[in-house]
């Protein structure tokens, strides 16, 4: 009993940190999960492409797939995720890798779970094994349905969808440090909850590209990262640029043509520079 599925990445348009309600869109860079089930064997194994992450998350949200149909007695398992994505730098590893793999342990038990319980119980994982702050809906959603979302996050509502263009080009630049959610410190986010209120009513009107300049620079001041590049990706010609999630990653949206010009400006600070697309795809089953 085997199921593989993979879903997106995501990149910050209004971080929920500061107010709950929050707005990302889908990367065109994924996690796959691979879950294989066995009766014989008890309890469930993880492992992670990268060892140096830990697999907490993927093996809980297997078990919450085999609570949720009732056979968690029934079955142990062994779950492997690999990777497109970074770790740790707000691109949202953590909800495609929970969102891969819920797909694939349904998939496994021949199941198709419903979109939004999907979405809750790998935010439930999530909490359990202590990644997240807010549950990361809108990551999560972003990852799961593609596009652009807008949300509320404390109360786990998809208030808007958005396509995006995929012809248009993504650019992230990665500095050398990760960032893991767990370590913010969340009083200090809420001086700028006005101004990051604001960014969503944005986001909710479809200003996508202005939501998202805004939230980065708001939660560079507060994070204490610079918000150079970001300006330098907008001077270069980028229709928008900002830090994703808690960084350390600043993501920014370009037509083609200017993917060099931004790439020359961000090339003596960056450890790496990745160039992907906006993805109107999610989450998906692969070996059907």
């Amino acid at each position: 009993m085997k199921g593989t599925a993979s879903a997106a990445g995501s990149a910050t348009i209004v971080n929920a940190i500061s107010t709950g309600k929050g707005a990302a869109f889908a990367i065109d860079l994924r996690v796959q999960a691979e879950v294989e089930l066995e009766e014989e064997m008890s309890g469930v194994t993880g492992k992670v492409e990268n060892a140096s992450e830990d697999p907490l998350l993927i093996e809980t949200c297997v078990r919450k797939v085999l609570e949720f149909y009732g056979v968690v007695e029934d079955y142990g398992a062994k779950v492997k995720t690999t990777s497109d994505l970074p770790t740790a730098v707000g691109l949202s590893s953590s909800s495609a890798a929970a969102n891969a793999t819920i797909i694939a342990t349904s998939a496994a038990l021949g199941e198709e779970i419903q979109s939004e319980k999907a979405i809750n119980l790998g935010i439930e994982a999530a909490f359990d094994a202590g990644v997240t702050v807010t549950g990361a809906y809108d990551d999560a959603s972003a990852s799961f349905y593609g596009g652009a979302v807008v949300t509320d996050n404390e109360e786990r509502v998809l208030l808007e969808k958005f396509p995006m263009d995929s012809d248009l080009a993504v650019l992230v630049f990665l500095p050398q440090d990760k960032s893991y959610t767990s370590d913010v410190d969340i009083k200090r986010t809420k001086l700028i909850s006005k101004l990051v209120e604001s960014a969503h009513d944005e986001a909710l009107s479809g200003n996508l590209y202005g939501a998202q300049t805004l939230n980065g620079l708001l939660y560079s001041s507060v994070l204490g990262y610079s918000s150079l590049p970001a300006l330098r990706a907008i001077e270069a010609g980028a229709l928008s640029a900002g830090l994703s999630g808690t960084g350390s990653a600043i993501v920014a949206i370009s037509e083609e043509e200017n993917i060099e010009n931004i790439e020359e400006r961000w090339k003596d600070e960056a450890s790496e520079i990745i160039v992907t697309r906006p993805s109107e795809e999610g989450g998906r089953i692969e070996n059907e």
